[in-house]
């Protein structure tokens, strides 16, 4: 597979996928969104691999969605066709049948941090910048961030972390229930490639199965938190508050929201 913004590496039954925009800390356009899609659902059919890791390329692992794809996209139907490229790649994502690690190191926000959370495991760095901050730019989660939220801190401290759009370090959101396994900082792939190890020398077939079963039942679920992620996400971009938080962000200044 011949991709622009990602590369896919096979390794006996070991697939590493990287995201590949380092000039813009692997910020996801519109190219990325619909080549990471287009990767998972090829991976849904092989049959050889049994683990998938995800890293990023640079200085960090995703700084989410792009804000330039944000900010020429003012069209309802262009921000919607982004939106459904998202909910394909999550959809793709989650119902890949190996086991999944998210090897994090700087930035994994936004949409990035919602990837990270949907992996089986997530490996971060101590000083890893780990936020869902859909808030700071008047938006709610998406990539069904709120879905994986939920699933990992349950709802109530799931509402409060996506409302404070706090900046987390590794140890910060592991004590949360976020992140698996914090790692020294420059020693993520270390630990990655040790968990590997152990995965494929385990009776993984045993764990597919059980990943299988629970994802099949809640797969309607997490299709249902898209859809309506999708259309939270068109009402929050036609705010105030959300052009407000876009022309801060740019000007580098904080914003001041009306709640309008």
């Amino acid at each position: 597979m011949n991709f622009e913004t990602i590369e896919l590496n096979y390794q006996d039954r070991k697939a590493v996928l990287t995201l590949k925009r380092p000039e813009a800390m692997n910020a996801m356009n519109e190219t990325m969104l619909k080549e990471l899609a287009e990767c998972f659902e090829q991976l849904k059919g092989e049959q050889n691999i049994q683990v998938l890791v995800l890293k990023g390329e640079g200085r960090a692992f995703s700084a989410g969605g792009d804000i330039k794809m944000m900010l020429q996209s003012d069209e309802i139907g262009d921000f919607h066709g982004i939106m459904e490229s998202i909910s394909k790649m999550v959809l793709n994502f989650y119902q890949l049948p190996m086991i999944t690690i998210a090897q994090v190191h700087g930035a994994a926000a936004g949409l990035g941090f919602s990837l990270a959370i949907s992996c089986d495991y997530v490996v971060a760095e101590e000083n890893s910048k780990l936020a869902m901050n859909f808030i700071g730019i008047g938006l709610v989660p998406d990539g069904g961030g709120h879905f994986f939220m939920k699933e990992r801190t349950g709802i109530p401290k799931a509402k409060q972390i996506i409302w404070e759009g706090k900046i987390m370090n590794g140890q910060e959101a592991q004590q949360l229930g976020l992140v698996d396994i914090v790692a020294k900082d420059g020693e993520a792939e270390h630990y990655v490639e040790e968990m590997v190890k152990k995965l494929l020398s385990s009776p993984i077939l045993a764990m597919l199965e059980t990943k299988q079963l629970y994802h099949s039942e809640r797969l309607n679920e997490l299709k249902k938190v898209l859809s309506k992620e999708l259309d939270a996400q068109l009402k929050m971009r036609q705010t105030k508050d959300h052009l407000e938080g876009i022309k801060a962000f740019v000007e580098k200044r904080p914003p001041k929201f009306l709640g309008q």
